[in-house]
């Protein structure tokens, strides 16, 4: 759709938030004159060394795992392509860069490069506390879409909802974008502007939308009284302190003589993952609550602890494609070990470990290097936790991506309509009377962290 390519933002200046963006890319003739044998010379060299190391590694490592050797022969051998057989002279730092961002693009969702100048743009975000977003949890599976969006954000005004495709910010094209290099062209200084091409959900034709950035506060918690002594609580980040505050809220629950409790995660696609399971352990006296792995970390194991139990009453956890992350482990903990119902559909598969590893050059790799597995032990990246009690979404005969096939989730920072229906099979589940819509009637009772 004469959208840019996103492989390296590296020249140029995009308004609003420092990032660089790359030129046409185009190659005039003088210029590969200049370059020719620069790229040449570099092409060739970078072969030998990869032959070299192929051809050592092959003799020396033929007792371990020879198919890591035998990509790289192959790698080898399509450099020798590209300087022997390509139409023109590449720009070989492009092409360096391009095959970076597909290498650890391919891994996971999560894992992705930064360029030497994208992540020093990274760096200048990361330091400036009064940095602008539009207030979305982002995902990819091929572009870019909307998981969730926070309460009362830029995004959500400019009705951004989730599953919507981001099909191009700032006129690159998000296929194949990493999700760090989205981050860095939606955020920005508040008041700046950046607009979005959106794909909606059940819709084909991309609808521009200009965003303003802004400070968005981080959500706190919604709560309120449902019909016969069930109490509603939805968490939107597991920010630091929510298991203090979830605490808090149980114990006022009680207080009020509340007897069942409905957790709402939907639209929950932030936050820690030590919250979670701190939040797990206030409704677990026993069980694991999930595991850590990764081929570089020590497994760790984290288990319930019945001196932290605040909640014994029933309990139902309300999910969907927009539950992604540190809740993910929260729900796979309460349905894994048969302490209440998980409702709804599954969830993103994205609860994971990062690491950030600055590289020589000034790039950066964030590379996952754990994987949180659920108490049956299977991994979350990349399938999710299945509800024990499904609901199918209303539009799942009417999708555009597999990433769209999730039920609308009520509005953030609102609580939910009375006729919401994973609302209503969890308040049936938990031997309430489905029909009334007193949710309409109870008091909502917002606070923050």
């Amino acid at each position: 759709m004469g959208r840019q390519r996103s492989g390296e933002m590296a020249k140029g200046k995009a308004r609003g938030n420092g990032l660089k963006i790359p030129p046409d890319g185009i190659l005039t003739k003088a210029k590969v004159r200049r370059m020719g044998r620069t790229i040449r010379i570099a092409v060739f060299s970078l072969s030998v060394l990869v032959l070299l190391y192929v051809s050592f590694g092959y003799v020396f490592g033929q007792s371990t795992n020879e198919r890591p050797y035998r990509s790289l022969t192959v790698y080898g051998e399509v450099l020798d392509h590209i300087q022997e057989d390509y139409v023109d002279q590449p720009d070989l730092h492009l092409v360096t860069v391009g095959a970076l961002h597909g290498l650890l693009e391919a891994l996971d969702p999560e894992s992705s490069y930064l360029s030497p100048r994208e992540f020093e743009a990274w760096k200048k975000e990361s330091a400036d506390r009064g940095k602008g977003s539009i207030g979305v949890e982002i995902s990819r599976r091929g572009y870019i879409f909307v998981l969730s969006d926070l309460p009362n954000s830029p995004a959500l005004k400019a009705k951004l909802h989730e599953g919507d495709i981001l099909e191009a910010i700032s006129g690159f094209t998000t296929q194949d974008m990493s999700i760090q290099q989205a981050k860095l062209l939606l955020d920005g200084a508040p008041g700046s502007t950046v607009k979005v091409s959106l794909i909606r959900r059940g819709s084909l034709k991309p609808v521009d939308v200009e965003v303003t950035r802004a400070i968005v506060p981080r959500p706190g918690l919604l709560t309120t009284r449902l019909q016969d002594k069930i109490g509603y609580l939805r968490i939107a980040s597991f920010d630091p302190g929510s298991a203090r505050q979830v605490r808090g809220q149980i114990e006022q629950f009680e207080r009020q003589g509340v007897q069942r409790l409905i957790v709402d995660l939907r639209g929950c696609a932030s936050g820690e993952a030590s919250e979670a399971i701190q939040t797990a352990q206030l409704f677990l006296s026993s069980g694991t609550i999930a595991t850590l792995r990764g081929q570089t970390i020590a497994t760790k194991t984290f288990s319930a602890d019945p001196s932290k139990v605040a909640w014994k009453g029933p309990l139902s956890v309300l999910m969907s494609g927009s539950t992604a992350g540190a809740s993910e482990i929260f729900a796979a903990a309460i349905a894994q070990n048969h302490r209440g119902d998980a409702v709804g559909q599954n969830t993103q598969g994205m609860a994971s470990e990062q690491k950030l590893i600055p590289l020589q050059d000034g790039s950066a790799l964030f590379l996952t290097v754990g994987i949180y597995y659920t108490p049956d032990g299977k991994a979350i990246l990349n399938n999710g936790v299945a509800p024990t009690v499904q609901v199918p979404p209303p539009n799942s005969q009417q999708t555009l991506l597999d990433a769209q096939d999730v039920a609308p989730d009520p509005t953030p920072g609102e609580l939910p309509v009375p006729k919401d229906p994973v609302l209503q099979k969890a308040i049936s589940i938990l031997g309430a009377n489905s029909g009334s819509g007193a949710a309409t009637t109870a008091v909502a009772a917002a606070s923050g962290f």
